[in-house]
């Protein structure tokens, strides 16, 4: 979820059904406030959220990727850098740590428009203590 000119909340969900984009869920409901203009595709996914908030849709199977100012360029370009710095960067992500991958990449969205001096200062300053190679791959079964 993006706020356009402001902040990305971004996460791993379990599945991409209407069960879990729904706003009955947590998800939705805890970063957006009911009434709320959401802008989406067509995808089945998002039948109801009109129940709790002005739902606009674009039909991409229609051609149709802007109507007025209503559009998903906005979460598409965050997709997009994200996928880039996947596959540019990172080269691939587990799924182990595809959370932490996702909130790094969110974490620069969020802080693009601060110097690289700055944003480094700040994720030192939420550095708690060493993770050493046995923690990273260890699997609890």
């Amino acid at each position: 979820m993006v706020e356009r000119g402001s902040r990305v909340v971004a996460m791993t969900v379990s599945g991409a059904s209407s069960k879990t984009l729904q706003p009955i869920q947590p998800i939705i409901k805890e970063h957006v406030a009911i009434g709320a203009s959401i802008m989406t595709d067509e995808w089945k996914a998002y039948i109801g959220l009109i129940k709790h908030f002005n739902h606009a849709i674009v039909k991409h199977g229609h051609e149709e990727y802007v109507n007025g100012d209503v559009h998903t360029n906005t979460i598409e370009g965050f997709g997009s850098l994200f996928k880039r710095g996947i596959n540019g960067i990172n080269h691939w992500a587990s799924v182990k740590h595809l959370d932490q991958y996702v909130g790094e990449y969110a974490n620069r969205y969020n802080t693009r428009k601060v110097r690289d001096g700055e944003r480094f200062k700040n994720v030192l300053g939420k550095l708690d203590g060493r993770l050493n190679y046995k923690e990273l791959i260890y699997e609890a079964k």
